[in-house]
């Protein structure tokens, strides 16, 4: 996809890729904000290199960044190849990028699931700019290219609904919550952002956390103590989701608010990313 971009936006081509847009997207932004934009981005870079594409769902996905590595430019098409998302914004990346997990883990899950968020930049993985999230993952389940059977309006429909979640390594169940109900299809609770949600205690100092489980279907309790793989709860629809999926993320200290989010060592030493199926 766009196989010149890399040298034709540098050299300022860029209203042969405005034409490229979708007909919403110019109705927002016109040709002159566009290409003050483009110009503005451009200074200081001198080439661009392509970093990924990839296929997410329904669209296209693809990452530039400038050879400094300070500036990116993410496009969003249709499977047609219209654009949809042009992004010019600063590429960031921290050290904390090379801590790992001391332990090694596995995904909470049983089957295959499809990683909607996940990665070491904001581009694959919205959580990456915040410290206590930056290394989690979104999981959902993925039928056939799509989310969910039917309609599509009923937590129900979704295939991540009620889908077993299970413990992702040895550890010792610290907290529990499981009382929050499960929201409508396209709704979302900020105030109770977690939703229904387990953190278990592991060797090493290391806390793993799995939220937006299902109200009511967690079949373990506070003192617990669980081995890898034995079922936690149910991935469920509840606090700041908008459909079914799972939240999983790895950290240093029990409480969200005040931990570090750590990169998670899995088995096999993959590092799965947005678009893997795990």
């Amino acid at each position: 996809m766009l196989p010149d971009f890399e040298v034709e936006f540098v050299q300022g081509e860029w209203k042969k890729y405005y034409k490229c847009t979708s007909k919403s997207f110019q109705k927002q932004i016109s040709y002159w904000r566009f290409s003050r934009m483009c110009r503005s981005f451009l200074k200081g870079v001198s080439a661009l290199k392509r970093q990924y594409e990839k296929k997410l769902l329904h669209s296209i996905q693809i990452l530039f960044v400038d050879e400094q590595c300070e500036k990116a430019v993410h496009i969003m098409t249709d499977l047609q190849g219209t654009i949809q998302g042009f992004t010019l914004r600063p590429y960031y990346q921290f050290d904390t990028d090379h801590r790992w997990t001391k332990n090694t883990y596995h995904m909470p899950i049983c089957d295959e699931w499809f990683i909607f968020w996940g990665g070491t930049n904001e581009f694959e993985n919205y959580h990456y700019l915040y410290p206590h999230q930056r290394y989690a993952y979104d999981l959902i389940r993925v039928v056939d290219h799509q989310t969910f059977k039917n309609e599509g309006i009923h937590n129900e429909d979704y295939f991540a609904f009620g889908a077993k979640v299970v413990a992702p390594l040895d550890g010792k169940v610290l907290q529990v919550i499981q009382h929050i109900p499960d929201q409508p299809v396209g709704e979302m609770n900020e105030a109770d952002f977690l939703g229904n949600y387990i953190i278990l205690e592991h060797a090493e100092g290391e806390y793993s956390l799995i939220a937006h489980l299902k109200q009511y279907s967690t079949v373990v309790k506070q003192g617990d103590v669980v081995k890898s793989g034995e079922l936690l709860a149910l991935c469920g629809n509840s606090g700041n989701s908008s459909e079914a999926h799972i939240h999983f993320q790895v950290m240093d200290c029990p409480h969200i608010e005040q931990a570090n989010s750590l990169r998670i060592r899995f088995e096999g030493g993959v590092e799965p990313v947005q678009g893997d199926t795990v």
